[in-house]
């Protein structure tokens, strides 16, 4: 199974080089539609930035409402806003909203609807698939549930880093009983962290935590280079001890995320344990998949050529070299986003 895994490990490290340089995928898309007085709306609309530009997606307003999209947006560091006034002549949940061209991309847009003042929040996403809705007058707490696992299904999914943390532990823990153990750390761990930095009770500054957690990634592919079966270091004495360490600050950059998409004020405790089954789902998901491709790799002989006959054989030394380079450009290039 080993064997099998650092031969996946080369095809995933080649395809991550072959599609980005960059750790995450494009966060999703934000609009957020909340009464002022009168037929006046507040509309707020981020989108995220592609190459360092905003990416070709806009929100439009149903037809009754004027103006129905927003002006130039504005860089925040994150992602292009732009934010602006809207009269709706008929009530503005009589009419779709629309996000144009999202049809062609690949990541998600997430609604925040009032429907009038003091009222619960309603939450929608749209996809590519479905880039329109109607804006629903009441908010329902199963929108808000299926809504955020969703997006922290799709938020693991396309953290390039995440993943690969989780699968230097796989090649670093050959023993079932202690890798169900380090995942379980690992998800305990960022789950806190998570909780505590999106309802605000710490705060860290992003670049610092992001480039941390390039470190952390580097760290564990030096375990898998210099692993030897006669010096036990402490991630092979208590691999949970350190995963549950690491998971703290990969924590923390899903509560950036979460942070940047916004929480329904009604509903932060099923919004945000949303989020987290969502984000738990996808880490499962990522898993079972790559046994279950190890499992038929082995199963055909396909990795026999890099078969290990000792700890640290040559298939681990490649998977772990591989591994530390993606995550040593990442840390420079997040140390020097800091500093500039």
């Amino acid at each position: 199974m080993r064997s099998a895994l650092t031969a996946l490990c080369a095809c995933l490290i080649g395809l991550m080089l072959a599609g980005s340089a960059h750790s995450h995928a494009l966060e999703p898309g934000y609009l957020e539609i909340i009464p002022a007085e009168n037929d006046q709306w507040q509309v707020t609309w981020r989108k995220p930035q592609v190459s360092g530009k905003a990416m070709e997606i806009d929100a439009v307003l149903p037809a009754g409402c004027a103006p129905r999209r927003g002006g130039t947006p504005r860089f925040d560091g994150r992602a292009y806003v732009s934010g602006w006034i809207t009269v709706c002549e008929t009530p503005i949940w009589e009419g779709d909203i629309f996000i144009e061209k999202l049809q062609s991309t690949a990541t998600d847009v997430l609604v925040r609807f009032v429907s009038e003042p003091g009222a619960p929040a309603t939450t929608l996403r749209l996809t590519p698939d479905a880039p329109s809705a109607r804006l629903p007058a009441a908010q329902t707490s199963w929108s808000v549930l299926t809504s955020y696992i969703a997006l922290g299904v799709d938020h693991i999914l396309a953290g390039i880093d995440h993943l690969l943390f989780v699968f230097a532990l796989l090649l670093l823990v050959p023993d079932r009983r202690n890798l169900i153990w380090a995942i379980t750390a690992f998800t305990v761990s960022h789950s806190m962290t998570l909780a505590l930095a999106t309802t605000g009770w710490i705060s860290l500054p992003m670049p610092p935590v992001e480039a941390v957690i390039a470190l952390s990634i580097a760290f564990l592919a030096v375990e898998v280079v210099t692993k030897n079966a006669n010096r036990k270091t402490m991630m092979q004495r208590s691999p949970w001890l350190v995963a549950f360490a690491f998971g703290l600050l990969h924590g923390l950059g899903f509560a950036s995320a979460l942070q940047d998409i916004g929480l329904p004020h009604s509903e932060i405790p099923l919004a945000l344990l949303a989020f987290n089954i969502g984000i738990e789902t996808g880490q499962l998901m990522f898993v079972a998949c790559l046994l279950i491709v190890a499992f038929i790799l082995g199963k055909t002989g396909a990795t026999r050529a890099i078969s290990e006959t000792k700890v640290g054989g040559v298939g681990l030394t490649v998977a772990g070299y591989a591994i530390g380079s993606v995550a040593a450009f990442w840390t420079v290039e997040r140390t020097v986003a800091f500093f500039g």
